[in-house]
């Protein structure tokens, strides 16, 4: 059981959790610069106007990334009013100068850059003209894209449109807890989808026209993902297709595979998910599948955990409650190492693409300790298990090309603010200083390793 010996390995990070410098050289509001001011909407009143100061202080966290950790590759986002403050019109130039000097950083670390366009961030001017609801937000979205890819296409072959739709879109237009925190009608929420979905085949458009290299292109949707609790081919097959159904929970109807990805990778909505959400489904224009369906690299899929599931007399999945006592993460989420064997090898083989892991990772309770080290074994244990059934999946055929570990740094985990921390680097941000983990060191291992030593 191994890797391939191309296998990328890397960490992750998204703009507004890690670069501050929120009101600097130009930028623009976001709805999370909007939200953060919302009495209430994160906790203790947290604000991403700092951060991790990233913007300040990359050059040391890329020398970090490459000379501690060891990484091969970062994933990075970039953020949308940063380099075009109103969303729509005249770009920043030093905005874009910023993503000139941390690419620049990367490649000199012998880093490769994977980009990401949307990770939450949306131009809180283009909100107050209808967001994704107005039908011209797939035009402001392709722009912004020829506008990237024509500064960095030169350099930068990897990227990524849409970081977790079910999250910005469910979460943010629907449960309201993530921005821009509203509650819309069904309806609504499912015509911003479609527009969302329009927009990153835009983008793909032109990645395509303007990048001055061969692009690879994929995205990153959250993968849900129900797994069997015993190796029965009645429940594989059980697990399977309730992975893979549009099922609506209460807490978030948009929490699903396919209302999303087989738009994207197949070129039409899902059967059962038109007639669950009936008349509220939005009107399809000629064109508008063709244009959302473009051809992928590849697929990058977050996952954290999943959800056991039993055949059940008549063959459907039935959810198999987790024991008292069953190990969660401070998010609190359940510890399921299964999820990364069985979500990439479902998505894999449902569109036929190659999988990159571009989330996985744990909250912890970490602090700096009387030594003046921040131990963490239970992410050491975590990391460990779920990389051993990723390694599984590869060793069974899946086409697994990566793994990006959120995160590369604690940060501002949204709603959350700072109180939780993912990252393999301890941050003070009250000082802003970086202090390794012991996960870190270890991750070091397992890249230099390719693995092996798991």
């Amino acid at each position: 059981m191994s890797f391939k010996t191309d296998f990328v390995w890397g960490a992750a990070a998204a703009s507004y959790q890690v670069e501050g410098a929120a009101f600097e050289d130009g930028k623009g509001w976001s709805v999370w610069d909007a939200l953060c001011r919302k009495s209430g909407a994160v906790f203790e009143g947290h604000t991403g106007d700092v951060a991790c100061d990233h913007y300040h202080r990359y050059a040391d966290d890329v020398r970090m990334m490459r000379e501690v950790v060891g990484i091969r590759a970062y994933r990075l986002s970039i953020s949308w009013p940063r380099v075009i403050p109103a969303g729509d019109g005249s770009a920043n130039e030093k905005g874009l100068a910023f993503y000139d000097r941390l690419i620049d950083a990367l490649l000199a670390a012998n880093i490769t850059p994977y980009v990401t366009f949307f990770h939450w961030d949306y131009p809180l001017d283009l909100y107050h003209r209808g967001g994704w609801l107005n039908p011209k937000s797939p035009d402001w979205f392709g722009k912004y894209t020829e506008v990237v890819v024509a500064r960095l296409g030169d350099r930068v072959k990897h990227w990524m449109t849409h970081n977790e739709p079910q999250c910005f879109l469910g979460l943010g237009h629907g449960v309201g807890n993530h921005a821009p925190g509203v509650k819309m009608s069904m309806r609504d929420q499912l015509l911003a989808t479609h527009h969302a979905l329009i927009a990153h085949g835009r983008a793909v458009q032109a990645i395509r026209a303007k990048s001055k290299q061969k692009a690879s292109i994929g995205w990153a949707p959250v993968g849900v993902v129900k797994y069997p609790a015993t190796s029965s081919a009645r429940d594989v097959e059980a697990a399977r297709a309730q992975t893979f159904t549009c099922e609506r929970p209460v807490w978030n109807p948009l929490w699903n595979n396919t209302w999303f990805s087989d738009p994207v990778c197949l070129g039409h909505y899902p059967e059962d998910g038109l007639k669950g959400y009936g008349a509220d489904v939005p009107k399809i224009n000629p064109g508008d599948m063709d244009t959302i369906r473009q051809p992928l690299d590849f697929y990058g899929v977050n996952i954290y955990n999943g959800h056991p599931v039993r055949a059940g007399d008549d063959g459907k999945a039935v959810d198999v409650k987790r024991p008292p006592g069953f190990p969660y993460t401070a998010m609190p989420w359940p510890v399921e190492p299964e999820s990364l064997y069985w979500g990439p090898r479902f998505i894999a083989e449902r569109y036929k693409l190659p999988v990159y892991v571009t989330e996985n990772g744990l909250a912890n309770a970490d602090w700096v300790a009387l030594d003046g080290k921040v131990h963490d074994p239970q992410r050491i244990d975590f990391t460990q298990r779920y990389l051993r059934a990723l390694k599984r999946a590869a060793a069974d055929g899946v086409d697994v090309r990566g793994y990006f570990h959120w995160s590369i740094m604690d940060n501002f985990e949204w709603a959350e603010g700072y109180g939780r921390r993912f990252g393999l680097i301890h941050v003070d941000y009250a000082t802003q200083r970086r202090t390794p983990k012991d996960s870190a060191y270890w991750y070091r291992t397992v890249i230099e390793n390719n693995g092996a030593n798991l």
